[in-house]
């Protein structure tokens, strides 16, 4: 996924490139087939060719994957409060000053 975000939309060859070692062509596409299969990737034909594109963000897949790690938990409140009280000072007021405008736009 991150080759993806990275560079946009690639042929498995061209993900081979980018990747160390020398992975075989048929686990990149198994691995590439997963992922669609998950709404993660899309394929694009490009003539006789397909390439592969990332169908979610960096940002939108992170947003899930925090879902997910809240879902998870049996007290959703305070894993939300713990995570927040981590936070650095400057994601912590980032975080003050979304919610402030979305309470200005209602």
């Amino acid at each position: 996924m991150h080759l993806l975000w990275d560079h946009g939309d690639l042929m498995i060859r061209e993900i081979i490139d980018y990747l160390p070692g020398n992975p075989a062509y048929t686990t990149i596409a198994t691995v590439l087939r997963h992922l669609a299969g998950k709404g993660m990737v899309v394929v694009i034909k490009d003539g006789r060719f397909a390439r592969h594109a990332a169908k979610m963000s960096r940002e939108h897949y992170t947003a899930e994957l925090m879902d997910q790690a809240l879902s998870a938990s049996r007290n959703r409140e305070a894993s939300i409060l713990h995570f927040v009280d981590n936070m650095e000072d400057q994601d912590r007021e980032l975080l003050r000053q979304y919610l402030h405008d979305q309470e200005q736009q209602q």
